[in-house]
């Protein structure tokens, strides 16, 4: 936020596209004290900073308005645009409704009363049947008639379509924006109608509003993905109040309050099991497709659908921070991440659009000034110039992907946090990952326990109490080991962690601590006995820790984490993208080498968080590095990576701290993520070059008269709907389904620096 300024956030209706965008951004721009301003319209936001002294939100508004977008403060009810539609909070289509479930009344979102107008009952359709029908009476006359009657008809057809382009385009040349395709349709259909070109200036007229038309019907599904992602949460909830349950509105449910959640009901909130056993379906939240078992003590998203047995949850989350509200979030905010592609073509269409004007300008007068040719031809030539110049299709190119991709990965639980997060995935060359609840399942349990000074009993015991109120996945497989075997766990006081080694506590009036092998070391309470059982149980793959009480070891616990199921599959994935990955862990060397060589990816061990950032920063030198993390833990590797992707149900660390997530906690969406990023990148390239290509064969057409007016704007129109169809297929890609060609986008950086490092290292 702007010094002097406060953020003000509103809802403005009737944006299609980033030019809609554009066009937003430069009328509020003008104003002064007006700063810091985000469009957004996928999610129709509009946000800035504003310095009331200066300006008014009423201002704000009226500028807005001003060139005919509806514009409400957020929260408030929409305002409906001039001579358009409103698209109620939570609706979405028939097909998007039968992506998240059948009819049922518990297993698919409500809709909203009002329903979404079909394409023929929006401002944008009138304009199109009515410039057809126009269009098809003028003909009708001109067979049936002589053609002076038919060339009125056609000026007839051509005026009244014509006529709400040439207020837009006149209220954009106000507030200081005259090159808007707004303008240049209006010129060229005037000058058309000026020079006798009546039939083509109405059909000119008419392929324009269709283009107009098919743009705000993408618009429209692109939105209805995320709507749908926020009706997922039902609007009731069966809140038990003393024995007794009562519905409730689910938006009203505090945390610690119990629901009971019936079969075939969707969760109304995020919330732990304390009742009940069953398999729920969290496919909507997740995009996993095999129904999880729900136990107590299991946690539960909103929206996800209990499918066996009731189930009784005790609420963890309010509605607004529920997952589902939180995903809504950051996918609405990933928008404002633009795409460098994205910010590149924006600057470079406001220098585009005055050389097209200027270029037409010249066309229509040198050649007849210079050479005598005729004047009407070469106007004509300028005036179908003028329409193959404008950039809508281009414009639209990268955002209309990018909007597509973020909705494709949001409903398999791949989320990126916008535009430049996707080109940064895109260009990965290297993977790091952590291995404790990454690479492994981050659920060790204690495997053997070998005293040193007492009994098995007395060292679980001493461990269990240094690691009561512990976070980290050793520590509570200690405690769940001592629980396990009803071992009495003595009071403990002055605990604290040592960062990356292990953690102490006052016991009995004695300093205890459990701790790591290098941590033991330099403590000078391994003897070498202690030392050759570490090693033979490392060698195994274990994790050892010591414990040790004062200056003498009373024992070592050997802690074995497996990897998960699909490490190995991810690993092969990644390899066969030409991605190299390495695995980072603050483990002692024969651990890692165990697990590593189990899944065929190299390794660093026994780093502590600095030691991993240090890795990161030396490897990001000469390569594109991203760093996937359990989202706690490695907050600083995940910030020094130049992409960090938190593995997490959900978790708030995991949703907000990294660029991105993937929300199933799976190894194989890291590949999934990738794809995805790469499909994107490579269906912008796409749209790029269906824009300029097409644009470069039509302008030389006509510049060599071989092309006429109608045929300029049919390419155009032709141009964005062939763009925008194009992105829309990402709405259908699977991340998961591997690519046959396996890589398709990023260059080989520093592989072989990589290889090299790990055989030095096994030397």
């Amino acid at each position: 936020m702007a010094d002097g300024g406060n953020q003000i956030e509103w809802r403005v209706t009737g944006m299609d596209c980033g030019a809609c965008a554009g066009k937003v951004r430069g009328a509020v721009e003008r104003l002064p004290g007006v700063s810091d301003v985000d469009v957004a319209p996928m999610t129709e936001r509009l946000r800035l900073t504003l310095d009331e002294a200066r300006s008014t939100p009423d201002q704000v508004e009226k500028a807005v308005r001003a060139i005919g977008y509806g514009i409400s403060p957020r929260g408030s009810a929409p305002e409906k645009p001039k001579g358009g539609f409103v698209l109620p909070e939570g609706a979405f289509t028939g097909s998007d409704a039968a992506t998240f479930g059948n009819d049922d009344e518990h297993k698919r979102p409500r809709l909203s009363e009002e329903a979404q107008p079909t394409w023929h009952a929006t401002s944008k359709g009138w304009l199109v049947l009515s410039t057809g029908a126009l269009l098809a009476a003028a003909w009708a006359v001109h067979l049936l008639t002589s053609e002076d009657v038919a060339k009125w008809a056609f000026v007839l057809a051509t005026l009244i379509g014509l006529v709400p382009v040439a207020r837009r385009a006149f209220a954009m040349a106000r507030i200081g924006m005259p090159f808007t395709i707004e303008m240049l349709m209006t010129i060229a259909a005037s000058g058309a109608l000026v020079i006798g070109a009546a039939e083509e200036a109405a059909l000119v007229v008419f392929l324009f509003a269709v283009g107009e038309m098919l743009e705000g019907v993408a618009a429209s599904r692109a939105r209805n993905g995320i709507r749908a992602l926020a009706a997922l949460v039902p609007k009731t909830a069966l809140l038990e109040t003393d024995g007794q349950t009562r519905e409730v509105p689910a938006e009203s449910l505090a945390i610690g309050q119990t629901v009971m959640v019936r079969p075939g009901d969707r969760i109304p909130a995020d919330g732990e099991v304390i009742d009940g056993t069953s398999g729920v379906d969290e496919s909507p939240v997740t995009g996993e497709s095999v129904p999880d078992l729900k136990e107590p003590g299991s946690l539960v998203f909103a929206g996800s659908i209990n499918t066996e047995a009731a189930l009784r949850v005790r609420v963890e989350k309010t509605a607004e921070d529920n997952t589902i509200a939180r995903i809504v979030r950051l996918v609405e905010e990933a928008e404002s991440a633009r795409a460098p592609t994205e910010r590149f073509i924006d600057r470079f269409s406001r220098v585009y659009m005055p050389v097209i004007v200027g270029t037409a300008m010249l066309v229509a007068t040198v050649p007849p000034l210079a050479f005598g040719l005729a004047w009407g031809e070469w106007i004509y030539r300028a005036l179908a110039l003028l329409l193959i110049g404008c950039p809508c299709a281009l414009v639209i190119s990268v955002p209309a992907s990018i909007a597509s991709a973020l909705s494709a990965g949001a409903r398999s639980g791949l989320l990126m946090k916008g535009g430049a997060v996707i080109e940064a995935v895109a260009l990965v060359t290297h993977v790091a990952f952590d291995k404790t609840g990454t690479l492994t399942a981050g659920r060790p349990r204690v495997t053997d326990i070998v005293p040193i000074d007492g009994t098995p009993a007395e060292v679980l015991s001493l461990a269990a109490a240094v690691e009561s109120g512990a976070s980290h996945p050793l520590g509570l497989a200690i405690l769940a080991r001592a629980e396990a075997d009803d071992v009495d766990i003595p009071a403990s006081s002055a605990a604290r962690a040592i960062a990356g080694k292990g953690a102490e506590a006052m016991i009995r009036g004695a300093t205890v601590t459990v701790g790591s092998p290098r941590l033991a070391e330099e403590s000078r309470v391994m003897s070498e006995q202690t030392r050759a059982q570490a090693a033979v149980l490392e060698r195994e793959g274990k994790t050892v820790v010591i414990v040790w009480r004062d200056d003498t070891a009373c024992g070592l616990i050997a802690l074995r984490d497996e990897p998960r199921p699909d490490a190995a599959e991810a690993i092969r994935q990644l390899r066969a993208m030409s991605i190299a990955p390495v695995m980072l862990t603050g483990d002692n060397a024969r651990t890692a080498a165990a697990i590593s060589s189990s899944l065929g990816i190299e390794h660093r061990a026994g780093l502590l968080p600095e030691d991993k950032v240090r890795e990161l920063r030396d490897l990001g030198r000469d390569a594109q590095v991203m760093m996937v993390g359990d989202g706690i833990n490695d907050a600083p590797a995940l910030a020094a990576a130049q992409v960090g992707v938190a593995m997490g149900s959900g978790t708030d660390v995991a949703l907000e701290t990294a660029h991105a997530a993937v929300l199933r906690n799976r190894v194989g969406d890291i590949p999934g993520l990738v794809r995805l990023a790469r499909a994107a990148m490579s269906n912008i390239r796409q749209n790029v070059a269906i824009a300029l290509g097409l644009k470069v064969v039509f302008l030389v057409t006509t510049l060599l008269g071989i092309t006429g007016l109608w045929i300029a704007i049919l390419a155009d129109t032709g141009a964005t709907v062939l763009v925008t169809l194009n992105a829309l297929r990402l709405l259908t890609f699977r991340p998961e389904r591997e690519s046959r060609t396996g890589r398709t986008g990023a260059t080989k950086v520093a592989r072989g620096r990589l290889d090299a490092t790990a055989a030095s290292e096994q030397k």
